[in-house]
């Protein structure tokens, strides 16, 4: 287990040759590890928001990062230096920049979306987007094409097989979709896991025999390729208070506005988390005496506990490029290294 975050994780990634990962998170910061020593080797900071996702170059000497702050910054490893910040993105268009050359201006701009870009894979001519609006868009940039799938259902994650021929879509009905690359075919669709409110990683083992992906309810969960089964699933951030020691809520209650919650004389037990919104209890005696207090602010349908609270949710998952290896990362602040 690596530790060093201090906030929700969003997103952890090996490098090229699988000796090093990066992480990202809440707390604006970019961690280098080494996961299967355990070590911390350097933390990168200048975002002035969270950082939502980082990859590294092929040859390991330079990062590239994006957050909240809509910026995207190129770094040196090495020395931990902001090579370069490239401003100016927002949600709704797919953006191309030169870092070899000195100007900060996209090269490229696509701005038909009707919706948020939610995850994009490129190749040495295409560049392919899930899309909030339900679809996921191929552009071959060498002839101007552009390929649209329709899954009917939002996209929060995509990731190509190894092989180059497919593409796989995570979707907000819990359902991982996979696409044939070249004809927008939908080949398979793999189900059994909970993905309805959070962006959650998927990807396919390194031999592409397996479909792996992160849940709501803090399990991974390993699909067969060809035929869908589950055929494996374990809780890999479950943060019992047995194991994880104190600090974690003994339960969760969404609410509808908080702003209308104004019990100050309990606030030494009651912490609102406005990240995720809900109100977390610290103190059983104290919940069950706020328990009346709350009923005009649940729900509808009186969904009084949430069984998947937010710091179970397992954010991003990343699979070794070539040993059976693989890290997660969740909301619950650290990355955890499985081997078979």
């Amino acid at each position: 287990m690596l530790r060093g975050h201090e906030g929700a994780i969003l997103a952890a990634r090996f490098n090229g040759d699988g000796n090093y990962c990066l992480s990202c998170g809440k707390d604006r910061t970019i961690h280098l590890w080494n996961p299967h020593r355990g070590i911390h080797i350097k933390t990168y900071k200048s975002h002035g928001r969270e950082v939502r996702d980082v990859h590294v170059t092929l040859d390991n000497s330079k990062l590239i990062s994006c957050g909240g702050d809509r910026q995207i910054f190129y770094w040196d490893v090495a020395t931990g230096r902001v090579i370069r910040k490239f401003r100016g993105h927002d949600s709704e268009s797919l953006r191309a920049w030169d870092c070899r050359s000195h100007s900060t201006e996209p090269i490229q701009i696509i701005d038909t979306f009707q919706d948020s870009v939610m995850s994009v894979c490129l190749t040495k001519t295409e560049m392919i987007a899930g899309i909030v609006d339900g679809t996921v868009r191929t552009f071959d940039i060498r002839i101007g094409r552009e390929i649209l799938n329709a899954l009917g259902k939002p996209v929060n994650c995509i990731s190509m097989s190894n092989d180059g021929n497919c593409i796989l879509a995570s979707c907000l009905d819990s359902t991982l979709r996979l696409l044939d690359r070249s004809t927008g075919e939908r080949l398979q669709e793999y189900k059994g896991h909970t993905c309805k409110s959070y962006k959650l990683d998927c990807c396919l083992t390194n031999t592409d025999a397996h479909v792996t992906g992160g849940s709501e309810d803090g399990y991974i969960y390993f699909w067969d390729l060809v035929d869908a089964t589950v055929v494996s699933s374990f809780c890999a951030h479950a943060c019992s208070f047995a194991n994880e020691g104190a600090g974690y809520p003994l339960f969760t209650l969404n609410v509808i506005q908080l702003l209308t919650l104004s019990l100050h004389q309990y606030n030494s037990a009651l912490c609102k988390n406005t990240c995720y919104d809900s109100v977390r209890f610290f103190s059983i005696s104290t919940a069950i005496g706020l328990l009346p207090l709350l009923h005009t602010l649940l729900y509808l349908n009186h969904s009084i506990l949430n069984p998947f609270p937010a710091w179970r949710k397992v954010t991003s998952v990343s699979y070794h490029p070539r040993d059976n290896c693989m890290i997660t990362a969740s909301v619950d602040s650290t990355i955890r290294v499985w081997k078979s």
